[in-house]
């Protein structure tokens, strides 16, 4: 990650806080991270959030994890709810959200990467 005493430009500000925004979430940076990326696709409410997410990454966020990150990321300026239709509040991503997104993604494909050669490395894995 750029040092950020010798690299002060806006962009590298933007993205650190962009990373900021997902990381900071603590504990649930995890869902998040499954939550934006299911918003990436197109708008969804919390019922097919959760079906997408199950879909893609295999794993069912409970109604109250669910909701407590929609919460946060509204809040954070990463999604926003959009009008009711019937009973359901659908959510969007926004332009902050997905920058937010492709850093915080971006840097967890660095990790893995590393993680995976080095495996390989150690231990002589395919």
């Amino acid at each position: 990650m750029a040092n950020r005493a010798s690299d002060p430009s806006p962009t590298t500000a933007a993205s650190d806080s962009a990373v900021d925004a997902v990381t900071g979430l603590g504990r649930y940076a995890g869902p998040a991270t499954l939550v934006l990326s299911s918003l990436a696709d197109g708008a969804k409410h919390g019922y097919a959030l959760t079906k997408d997410i199950e879909s893609f990454a295999g794993v069912h966020l409970a109604p109250g994890t669910l909701y407590e990150v929609l919460s946060r990321l509204e809040a954070g300026g990463l999604i926003e709810a959009l009008p009711a239709s019937d009973r359901r509040k659908p959510y969007q991503l926004t332009a902050a959200g997905a920058a937010a997104l492709q850093r915080h993604l971006d840097q967890q494909r660095h990790v893995a990467t590393i993680g995976l050669r080095r495996l390989r490395a150690s231990w002589q894995t395919a």
